[in-house]
């Protein structure tokens, strides 16, 4: 651990910034884990149970969904069958209108990310001309005085190590970025798959039959379970 030390403390202070872009980007990919482990680990089951439920006892479903809350799937699921005697339309707008607020929340992140990707590799450049600067200044080129080379090897000690934090960074944080738009991009399949599936039931167990019921009224009352029927 001293050895980490003294090799961030030879970097100069343009080590600082990089070692607080680390620490921010160590932070950020903790708490995404976190948030798709914990997704990921319940969402199959979730979905399946909420559209089991949901053919044959819509407040069945929204119970599962409500106690699932805590999670993206359920809240998703959930704002459509909250809903009473709702068009298909309204019901699949609810979905959409859910959706977005949840892609929004699987992006938190997404541009801090962004800014260290950007910004490390700048700092360690800036890093490398700084140490050549003070590698040049301890050299005395032309001179007649005595040449301190170990000032020199500071300074060049200083541009790599800067220059090698920066790109790590860099490179941690692009490695973090593209894991979790990979993840978001398969969630937004999965999720309009599930929409898809849950409307499909609404329309064809609940509604369609209803309507067939009750052809001149505009705004068919729909049971809530089969038994209703």
């Amino acid at each position: 651990m001293n050895t980490l030390f003294d090799l961030l403390a030879k970097g100069g202070p343009v080590m600082i910034p990089i070692v607080g872009l680390s620490v921010i980007t160590l932070a950020c990919a903790l708490d995404r884990a976190v948030f798709w482990f914990r997704l990921l680990r319940r969402e199959d089951r979730i979905v399946h149970d909420v559209l089991e439920a949901a053919r044959y006892d819509l407040l069945a479903a929204q119970g599962i969904a409500e106690k699932a809350q805590d999670l993206a799937i359920g809240r998703f699921l959930l704002a459509p069958l909250r809903l009473r005697e709702a068009s298909p339309e309204t019901f699949r707008l609810a979905m959409e209108a859910s959706a977005d607020q949840e892609f929004a929340t699987m992006r938190q992140g997404d541009r801090l990310l962004e800014t260290t990707i950007n910004m490390a590799p700048l700092l360690g450049l800036l890093g490398t001309v700084t140490g050549l600067i003070v590698t040049f200044l301890n050299l005395n080129i032309g001179g007649g005085a005595k040449v301190d080379l170990s000032k020199a090897a500071t300074g060049i000690a200083e541009a790599l190590i800067t220059t090698a934090g920066g790109m790590i960074v860099a490179i941690i944080a692009l490695a973090i970025y593209r894991i979790s738009v990979s993840l978001q991009a398969r969630q937004m399949d999965y999720f309009s798959k599930v929409g898809s599936e849950l409307e499909l039931i609404y329309r064809q167990v609940w509604y369609e039959p209803q309507q067939r019921l009750n052809p001149f009224s505009d705004r068919a009352e729909l049971p809530y379970s089969r038994q209703e029927v």
